[in-house]
C-alpha cells in the first residue's frame, strides 16, 4: 500500500556507522524521521541523542516495543546482526541492516527466515550500488553492451593502522566482525560484482595476516572465481597497501571493456561505439535510504534484497573455507 507518511526510523549501535546513519536521518533531504536511537551501552545512546537533539530508548527491546518506531537501522557489530535483526523483524518493524547481513550463511539464513515470517522489508547497506556509474554499468552488461562478458578484476588495497584493529574489542575477530579485509572492507565490492555478473559457481583462495598483530583474521587474501556464465574473476582485498589505492573494477567481454578507479570511469570501449555519459553527483548512502524507505511505503523490493545479500556471504564464507583447506569451494 501507497504511503506519504513519513516513517519514523530508530537507530540501534551509535558507534561511527550508527552516528552517520542519525545524521542522515535529521538531514534537510531525508526520506524519513529519526524515531530515537539505542546501544549496548545506555550512557553511549543517551549522549548520541543528547547531542543531536534525539531520544534515547534504555535499550534496543525498549525501542523495538514502541509503536511509534515504523523500522530500524542496525548498526551492532556484524557477528550481532542476526540477535538484533530478528528481534527486530519479529517485533513488527521494517530492518536496514548495516552490512555484512551477517558472517556466516547459517545466521542469514536466521534473518531471512525471520523476514519472510514478518512481511516486512529487510535491506542491507550496499551503498555502492546507486552511485550512477555502477548503475550505467549494470543496465550496459545486462543489455550486452559488452558483448559476452568473459574476465572481471576487483582490487580493494587499502590501508588500516594496527591502531585501527584495537580501537574495539571486536575488531579482527572471527565471532564479531566475521573476517578481516574480505569480510568488513571487501563486502562492497563483492556484493557489487555479484551484482553486475549474477552467481559464482566455485572459488579459490589464499590469505595471510601480514601486516597487523592481535587480530584473528586476515588482512590480506587473493580469489580467484569462475561465474555461472563461465566468466573469470580475480578479487584482492587487503588492509596492508599503505596510501590506500583507489578501488579498482575492470570487466571485460567480447564486445567492450570498462575500468574505473573508485567508481570513476577511466576507460570504457565497444565494439559499436558507445559512449559514456555525463554523470551526475550522488550521495550512495542518502540513496540507499531513500530506497529503503520507497520498499516500506509502497510495498516494492528494496535494490539490495536480502537473498541478494546471502549470496556475499555465502562468497565470502566459500573463499576463507578454501584459504582454510587449499580447495576450490562452491558457495553454498
Amino acid at each position: 500500500m501507497t504511503s506519504s507518511v513519513l516513517p519514523r526510523v530508530g537507530v540501534i549501535g551509535v558507534g561511527v556507522i550508527g552516528r552517520a546513519h542519525v545524521e542522515r536521518l535529521l538531514s534537510p533531504a531525508s526520506p524519513a524521521e529519526l524515531a530515537g536511537v539505542a546501544d549496548a551501552d545506555p550512557d553511549a545512546a543517551r549522549a548520541v541523542a543528547a547531542e543531536y537533539g534525539a531520544e534515547a530508548a534504555p535499550s534496543a527491546e525498549r525501542l523495538l516495543a514502541r509503536d511509534d518506531v515504523d523500522a530500524v537501522v542496525v548498526c551492532v557489530p556484524s557477528g550481532l546482526h542476526a540477535d538484533v535483526a530478528v528481534a527486530a523483524l519479529d517485533a513488527g518493524k521494517h530492518v536496514l541492516l548495516e552490512k555484512p547481513l551477517e558472517v556466516s550463511v547459517d545466521a542469514a539464513d536466521r534473518i531471512i527466515d525471520a523476514e519472510k515470517r514478518s512481511g516486512r522489508v529487510l535491506s542491507v547497506v550496499s551503498q555502492r550500488r546507486f552511485a550512477a556509474e555502477n548503475r550505467f554499468l549494470h543496465r550496459t552488461i545486462a543489455a550486452g553492451g559488452l558483448g559476452r562478458v568473459t574476465t572481471a578484476n576487483v582490487e580493494i588495497a587499502l590501508w588500516r593502522t594496527q591502531e585501527y584493529y584495537d580501537s574495539g574489542a571486536w575488531r579482527g575477530t572471527w565471532a564479531l566482525d566475521g573476517g578481516g579485509a574480505l569480510m568488513n572492507q571487501g563486502v562492497h565490492l563483492v556484493d557489487l560484482v555479484l551484482w553486475l555478473l549474477g552467481d559464482v559457481e566455485e572459488v579459490y583462495a589464499h590469505s595471510g595476516l601480514l601486516a597487523h598483530e592481535r587480530i584473528e583474521v586476515e588482512d590480506a587474501i587473493t580469489i580467484t572465481a569462475r561465474f555461472r556464465s563461465g566468466a573469470l574473476l580475480t578479487f584482492l582485498a587487503t588492509t596492508t597497501a599503505y596510501g590506500d589505492l583507489p578501488l579498482r573494477v575492470a570487466v571485460t567481454g567480447d564486445g567492450g571493456s570498462v575500468v574505473t578507479l573508485s567508481e570513476t570511469i577511466t576507460h570504457f570501449v565497444t565494439r559499436v561505439g558507445r559512449e559514456v555519459p555525463e554523470f551526475d553527483p550522488v550521495d550512495q548512502q542518502l540513496a540507499q535510504l531513500s530506497d529503503f524507505v520507497a520498499a516500506i511505503q509502497h510495498g516494492t523490493p528494496p535494490l539490495v534484497t536480502s537473498a541478494q545479500a546471502r549470496a556475499a556471504v555465502a562468497f565470502i564464507e566459500a573463499a576463507y573455507a578454501s584459504a582454510r583447506t587449499g580447495r576450490p569451494v562452491r558457495p553454498r
